[in-house]
């Protein structure tokens, strides 16, 4: 069942929003060269602290994944598209990092990625970062009442197709409230005016994961959780969660 929240639940779940929008800007000042994943899951634990939240993620354990998630962050480098597991791997110079962080304050939640480049970075990988983050730009103007899921997939689709990138396969956004995924499933890709509307009070993350070979196929690595592109190019990841409301939507993750 899909569950709408009242304006006063929606001003509850800002605030776990903005400890996100925290998290990710601390950790995104220390994704430096050299730097390890551990060392950057330690600076979004430590905002948790500061905030009085916790970490959506830690101990998650859904059931396509063979054991609770491990960490604070998802940190997923290069040909790592998303679920990546912090670890002693350290960035190095043209290293794409997807960041996905998730918090929960009075028993809600909020969740949002980001895709950071470290050092000088590759043309292509310059070209598809802004990408992906347009098509999340694109997708949350459309979150109106009275427009649809459909409406949502088909402002993020086009702009992966028409730069030649895959969107990763069977992966989307999800409702966001008392569990970190809730229902609706949000879709990548949709035809206008198709799918479930969107009202007032419906709160999503939207997620879009674009592929730079072109390809929307994956592997899972041998830790259960990371997903991979299978033609080992890169990806990108930009994630908010949207509050739907009477008039303009209300982006709950950020800064």
């Amino acid at each position: 069942m899909i569950e709408l929240k009242t304006n006063a639940e929606i001003r509850a779940m800002r605030v776990a929003g903005s400890v996100v929008a925290a998290g990710l800007a601390a950790v995104r000042d220390h994704a430096e060269i050299g730097v390890s994943l551990k060392d950057l899951d330690k600076v979004a634990a430590e905002v948790l602290a500061q905030r009085g939240a916790t970490s959506s993620f830690l101990n998650y354990h859904p059931r396509f994944a063979p054991s609770p998630y491990p960490a604070v962050l998802c940190t997923s480098v290069n040909d790592a598209v998303v679920h990546g597991i912090p670890n002693d791997y350290r960035l190095r110079d043209g290293d794409v990092l997807s960041i996905d962080f998730g918090a929960e304050v009075d028993g809600w939640h909020g969740d949002a990625a980001i895709t950071v480049l470290v050092g000088e970075p590759q043309p292509e990988d310059v070209a598809l970062v802004a990408a992906t983050e347009r098509a999340l730009t694109a997708a949350i103007e459309v979150c109106r009442p009275g427009n649809t899921l459909g409406d949502i997939g088909h402002a993020i689709g086009p702009i992966a197709r028409g730069a030649g990138y895959g969107i990763l396969a069977d992966h989307g956004g999800h409702g966001v409230g008392h569990a970190m995924h809730e229902l609706p499933h949000v879709p990548n890709e949709g035809q206008p005016g198709k799918g479930i509307k969107l009202h007032p009070g419906l709160v999503i993350a939207i997620e879009p994961m674009f592929l730079l070979g072109g390809e929307d196929t994956y592997w899972t690595g041998h830790d259960g959780w990371t997903l991979l592109t299978e033609d080992g190019s890169r990806a990108a990841h930009f994630e908010h969660t949207i509050a739907i409301t009477e008039g303009d939507p209300i982006v709950l993750t950020a800064p």
